[in-house]
């Protein structure tokens, strides 16, 4: 099933490298796409791991919409960001 989560702090292209490659790791997570512009994740998991997917986009950075969004997320997000551009 095909579920989506806005997230924030999303940036750039190297942003979503980064969250593709760190929810890819999840095992039952596939078809992992990254909206920069609507700042939105969708990809295909059961819904017994969508609060693993959520903690996953969380400690990379980018808390759900509504979710607490720290000095510290944004200076995750600020990393995960320059990894992503490098891979």
């Amino acid at each position: 099933m095909t579920r989506e989560i806005y997230i924030e702090n999303l940036k750039c292209g190297g942003c979503a490298n980064t969250i593709k490659n760190g929810l890819n790791e999840i095992k039952g997570v596939d078809n992992v796409e990254v909206n920069v512009e609507e700042s939105k994740v969708s990809f295909n998991a059961p819904e017994k791991i969508v609060e693993t997917i959520k903690a996953k986009l969380s400690k990379l950075g980018y808390p759900e919409v509504g979710d607490e969004n720290n000095l510290l997320h944004k200076a995750k997000s600020f990393i995960s960001c320059a990894v992503g551009r490098i891979k």
